[in-house]
């Protein structure tokens, strides 16, 4: 990426995140190819300009910077190591916004290092829609001199790049950011259901709420897929919740703390992947 020139990126996964990121590049002019198992989903970004790959290999060869959102480390293990790793030149960026343990996240980024090949670690906060207006908040971890070499295309995604040190530094900010936003989705849904049970409306509680010293953007967000119980589109699936929480004991177990609130909220999403609801949105827990 010389000479003022964006270079082309590569984004591999569509989802809610890496979606609004994609759109987010295109508005700031970068060329930007992407690629998706489900092809369907890439329909809007090409009649937005961008370029359909028709596989993740194809997508990255000419690529200066690749950028992957990805559901979880089984995902990233299949496309990173199992397919794109024999696709990149050497030197070749990764940018690597899927949520990881902070474990794999180091072992990641040596596994990429020893193939000549540079992953930065850069854990997004925010929702869908700031991801689509460039408004993320970016946290990266690992060598300052990859990470320097893509904050172009890092600044173009978010409203500030705040680099944390070592490798699995940002994941590990990353999960105790979700770990918050378990607990809080689940006791803003504890909160709708006692009220609910006393027979107060629910609309009349979330509103309420959103006038009061309680109110947050976070549980704002939340409830409005409660106060429309309609949970899809989701900014956030249960699945995801319920992995992250998951993560986030582990991390805690092998620094040998316990996190009691989060166990308890932890078993709460496990009820909604029972129900067959994880593919909603994580305020669904309010109806399950």
């Amino acid at each position: 990426m010389s000479g003022g020139v964006p270079g082309r990126v590569a984004v591999i996964g569509l989802g809610a995140m890496g979606g609004g990121i994609a759109s987010a590049l295109l508005l700031a002019g970068y060329p930007v190819t992407v690629f998706n198992r489900t092809r369907a989903k890439a329909a809007r970004f090409e009649a937005a300009g961008a370029t359909v790959a028709d596989s993740a290999g194809q997508a990255v060869r000419e690529a200066d910077v690749v950028l992957l959102s990805l559901a979880d480390e089984a995902a990233v293990e299949q496309v990173l190591f199992g397919v794109l790793a024999d696709h990149l030149r050497p030197g070749q960026h990764v940018i690597d916004t899927s949520t990881v343990s902070p474990a794999y996240a180091r072992e990641a980024g040596t596994r990429m290092s020893a193939r000549g090949l540079c992953r930065v670690e850069a854990c997004v906060v925010g929702n869908p829609q700031m991801a689509a207006n460039g408004q993320l908040r970016v946290y990266t971890a690992g060598d300052p001199a990859d990470v320097q070499a893509v904050h172009a295309v890092l600044e173009a995604m978010s409203q500030s790049v705040v680099h944390l040190g070592e490798a699995g530094r940002a994941s590990t900010l990353k999960l105790a950011f979700n770990l918050l936003l378990g607990v809080q989705t689940a006791g803003l849904a504890e909160a709708v259901q006692l009220a609910e049970a006393a027979g107060l409306d629910r609309g009349l509680l979330l509103d309420a709420l959103n006038a009061s010293g309680w109110r947050s953007p976070v549980l704002s967000f939340r409830s409005r897929f409660m106060r429309e119980r309609e949970y899809a589109p989701a900014g956030f699936r249960s699945e995801l919740m319920h992995k992250d929480l998951r993560l986030a004991q582990d991390e805690a177990a092998a620094h040998k703390i316990c996190l009691p609130v989060t166990d308890t909220v932890l078993d709460r999403y496990a009820e909604v992947l029972s129900a067959g609801r994880g593919d909603e949105d994580a305020a669904v827990v309010v109806d399950v």
